[in-house]
């Protein structure tokens, strides 16, 4: 397998950034903020025409669990098919039951609308019931990648859980959640086998507005509409020197 440096992103601006900074794969999703839900065709189209970088999109109708209606699920259906066939790597997605477990029923519907894509389960699995059950049912199903902390708050402290996932051998696993240059080097240390990574860069700037209104906000509470989420190039490009290194 191939070393893969994953960033996930919400805009050009910060698809650009990654790519400068040695991005070899990019997640796309909106609302980056929000834990990510899914993005626009435009925007879709503008990133991959800027970087020319194989774009995995993320499909989540919205911010919260992953217990999804029956509308929420056709929705998603027809949003893998559009962007399978507008030309995206692979989608990333996921579904629950109310127990916890996999909906392998409505994950294999979505699977069936990618056409052939490639799948990513995304971190749904971080809050499955059972992760080694979930695991081989995602296996079964055909699923390409697992993007997962090791059901941990940080991909370090899930370490464990990882190491599992790895000598399992299933599927690719990506590991996400906390990572940066530092956690490459103590994951490639103690796990060598560990070279697929998942990372946002994130850096936080000031808005270029100079006029605010302090008597109306259009935030959520705690989080001010005048910063905004940005990859930073140079914590990809640490991150990248790191999974290249040896």
């Amino acid at each position: 397998m191939s070393r893969t440096l994953e960033v996930c992103v919400d805009s050009v601006e910060s698809a650009l950034a990654a790519a400068r900074g040695g991005a070899t794969r990019l997640e796309l999703c909106a609302n980056l903020i929000l834990g990510g839900t899914t993005p626009s065709p435009a925007l879709f189209d503008a990133v991959r025409e800027a970087t020319g970088l194989p774009v995995n999109v993320l499909i989540r109708p919205r911010f919260g669990d992953f217990l999804y209606t029956d509308w929420e699920y056709r929705i998603m259906c027809r949003e893998v098919e559009a962007f399978a066939r507008r030309g995206a790597n692979a989608v990333v997605t996921g579904a629950l039951l109310p127990d916890g477990s996999l909906d392998s029923e409505k994950m294999k519907g979505l699977m069936d609308a990618a056409e052939g894509i490639s799948i990513t389960l995304h971190r749904a699995f971080d809050v499955c019931r059972d992760p080694m059950e979930t695991l081989e049912q995602a296996a079964g199903l055909g699923v390409d990648t697992i993007l997962t902390s090791g059901r941990q708050a940080d991909a370090w402290a899930g370490r464990a859980l990882i190491g599992q996932l790895l000598a399992a051998g299933r599927v690719e696993i990506l590991i996400g959640g906390g990572v940066n240059a530092a956690v490459i080097r103590d994951f490639r240390r103690l796990l060598p086998e560990a070279e697929a990574f998942h990372l946002s860069g994130k850096q936080v700037l000031e808005s270029g507005m100079t006029y605010r209104n302090p008597a109306v906000s259009m935030g959520l509470p705690g989080i001010s509409e005048y910063q905004l989420w940005r990859t930073g190039e140079a914590a990809v490009r640490r991150a990248a020197d790191a999974l290249w290194e040896d």
